[in-house]
């Protein structure tokens, strides 16, 4: 098994000796709350799944072991520079970096840019080649606005921030030009990248109303006692709390079924609460089954004694272990609109790659889009993305709204 990065011990990548076996991936580093988090966004946002995986901390310095599976065409190079970057300094580790966003300074938000292009045509999954496209170049899809001419040309506007922070360059602008007409070919008519300014950016965020009719149906949610719609294993969801296993740290256990990104919303929702895991397992069998058991502690270090905390804590696992992302397909009078909200964590950030994976199930099932919609929305005390993408259905299409349903959301979940 080679090591690709021998000058680097803070991360280190070992690929798999076979194909299909997990690749390997080493943290060493100083430990801060939410680590495990940013580390787990990162795999995810690369297309890579979480097989298994082992932390352990002092306190001050931590061990990270990941066992990771999924694209062949993974860039490892960047995805290590990626990792590099959330991993705090040596000169850190005097002490723990606690998550408390109320007394952070809040970093300076990204600068947005605004993507237009024509083509001469649309097809079937135009949307989600594109989107590929720019996850391939490192820019987030802040928003989308698409519109067909009646000469049946279309013109798309996409809002973006680079992951690099180098689109303000001419040398970054004319990359991701050239990658998208290497995608488009001869349908692409014109591409032009330039810097949003701020009546247009203020116009981006999308309408800050949503429906009753649509936060009822999706964030009133309730666990249920029969199985998930769409899920292709047991309905099992267990998550216990113990303080008698350890004299420092409360134990939790957590039985669930298997997903994509489960480890990163676990991990997400102990960042949010500013909870310290000192060590973890994780694994998930071949059944489907995710199984992981943590040690964990306060921010001042004690454990989780306060029953009402456990609850909170522990309802708050289950609903994002059962229902991380919500989904629903309704109607807008004639038309039907697919609508997807995917939870940011405090700092800001939502899960990756939501839009990707939204747009290859559409794909998939050979619908097009008319219109998108993303925007930022606190619902019930907390902050939602929501995706509200009307779908061109054709005449006589025979795809039903079920079906749409069914499968962007196994498509979000992994559930292949």
């Amino acid at each position: 098994m080679g090591i690709l990065y021998d000058y680097e011990d803070v991360v280190l990548i070992r690929q798999a000796e076979k194909p299909g076996d997990p690749t390997e991936i080493t943290v060493n580093c100083p430990d801060k709350i939410g680590l495990g988090c940013d580390l787990c966004r990162i795999i995810l946002r690369f297309g890579l799944s979480i097989s298994r995986g082992d932390s352990s901390t002092d306190g001050k310095w931590c061990y990270i072991l990941f066992w990771v599976v999924g694209k062949p065409n993974t860039r490892w190079n960047l995805l290590h520079r990626r990792l590099l970057e959330v991993c705090p300094s040596c000169s850190s580790a005097s002490g723990i970096s606690f998550y408390k966003p109320e007394f952070q300074q809040q970093p300076k938000p990204p600068d947005v840019f605004l993507l237009k292009f024509w083509c001469y045509y649309d097809w079937k999954g135009l949307l989600h080649d594109i989107t590929e496209a720019l996850c391939e170049l490192e820019l987030t899809i802040k928003r989308v606005k698409v519109s067909t001419a009646p000469d049946g040309r279309v013109m798309d506007l996409f809002f973006v921030t680079d992951t690099r922070n180098e689109l303000h360059t001419q040398e970054r602008r004319d990359e991701a030009i050239y990658h998208l007409k290497d995608v488009l070919g001869d349908a692409m008519i014109s591409c032009e990248i330039e810097l949003a300014g701020p009546e247009v950016t203020g116009c981006s965020q999308g309408s800050s109303f949503l429906p009753p009719a649509i936060t009822e149906e999706i964030f009133s949610l309730e666990l249920p006692d029969g199985h998930q719609n769409g899920s292709p294993a047991s309905n099992a969801l267990i998550v216990t709390m113990d303080n008698s296993l350890s004299p420092s740290h409360t134990h939790v256990h957590i039985i669930c079924q298997d997903q994509k990104g489960r480890i990163y919303d676990i991990m997400r929702t102990l960042k949010d609460y500013n909870i310290q895991t000192s060590y973890g397992r994780f694994f998930a069998n071949a059944k489907g089954i995710f199984e992981a058991d943590l040690l964990v502690m306060q921010a001042d270090g004690k454990k989780l004694v306060d029953p009402n905390k456990q609850n909170a804590l522990s309802s708050r696992l289950k609903m994002e272990l059962f229902c991380p992302l919500r989904v629903a397909v309704e109607s807008r009078g004639p038309d039907t609109e697919l609508l997807v909200a995917n939870p940011v964590e405090l700092c800001g950030r939502g899960r990756p790659l939501v839009f990707y994976d939204i747009t290859l199930a559409l794909k998939i099932l050979k619908i097009q889009i008319f219109s998108v919609e993303i925007g930022r929305h606190m619902i019930q005390d907390r902050e939602w993305e929501v995706y509200r993408i009307l779908l061109d259905e054709e005449e006589g299409s025979c795809v039903s709204r079920n079906k749409i349903e069914e499968g962007v959301r196994k498509k979000l979940m992994g559930w292949y």
